[in-house]
């Protein structure tokens, strides 16, 4: 599939959960009630499909076909398990190398983070199934194609996959201008997973308090900070400068 599609209709979206599609999310008209609703938003809760109530008017705008107060759209990419990913890291004799965005919803900035990601040898993106980015067409374009092989896995919270992943191993980094470490001065060795929050409000205060470690990027000129896939990148390239003794700086 190279875009999102998009499904409109309560029956075809009841169909596409039924048959298992990835749902992105789901709009669906604020006042929308009857029976045959109340089956789709309970099927919704059951498959923990992100879903935003709108104005019919936003409705609308997306199709001047009869989509009965319902669209869905359907991702572009098959999302994964992080409990999944991490054993079968682990069972190939690697480390696992897990990247986290909290908070962040620029697909450009997502599509920019994957590519980082898939280049430097990333095991997975993880992202939150509510308030978050997804997979659509502009974020697949963005990673120049990175998403098509790099594997997301879309979690029910940022927080609870990071007590997943430490209580499998893995030491988890969060990159904030609060920390008194500098992101060079700490070991990246051994599992590890990196996280980075929105540009607005950066990684949560309650995603904080249970890393492992809080790094900053120091900054020397007058604005306030970085934007979110450089300082990724930052970040995944020094924890790969680490783990490879191999790497090193070509001068020219």
């Amino acid at each position: 599939m190279k875009e999102n599609e998009m499904i409109f209709g309560i029956r075809a979206v009841i169909e596409a959960v039924q048959a298992e599609k990835e749902i992105d999310r789901v709009l669906i008209r604020r006042d929308l009630q009857g029976e045959l609703s109340r089956e789709l938003f309970a099927m919704l809760k059951e498959h923990e499909a992100a879903v935003q109530h709108v104005p019919a008017e936003r409705l609308d705008r997306l199709t001047r076909k009869n989509h009965q107060g319902v669209v869905a759209f359907i991702s572009a990419v098959a999302y994964q398990r992080l409990e999944d990913i991490i054993p079968f890291v682990y069972e190939q004799g690697k480390d696992p190398f897990i990247v986290l965005l909290d908070g962040v919803t620029d697909v450009r900035n997502f599509g920019a983070i994957a590519r980082t990601c898939e280049c430097a040898g990333v095991d997975a993106v993880v992202i939150p199934s509510r308030g978050s980015v997804s997979v659509n067409a502009d974020a697949v374009k963005t990673s120049a194609g990175a998403l098509h092989v790099l594997p997301v896995c879309k979690e029910k919270s940022i927080n609870q996959a990071i007590r997943f992943l430490r209580q499998s191993g893995v030491k988890v980094f969060a990159a904030t201008e609060k920390a008194a470490d500098v992101y060079t001065a700490v070991s990246y060795e051994g599992p590890v997973a990196i996280v980075v929050g929105a540009e607005d409000t950066g990684v949560s205060a309650e995603n904080l308090r249970i890393c492992d470690h809080i790094v900053r990027i120091p900054q020397f000129g007058t604005i306030g900070s970085l934007n979110v896939s450089v300082a990724a990148s930052i970040m995944i390239y020094e924890a790969v400068r680490q783990k490879q003794p191999d790497f090193h700086v070509i001068s020219v």
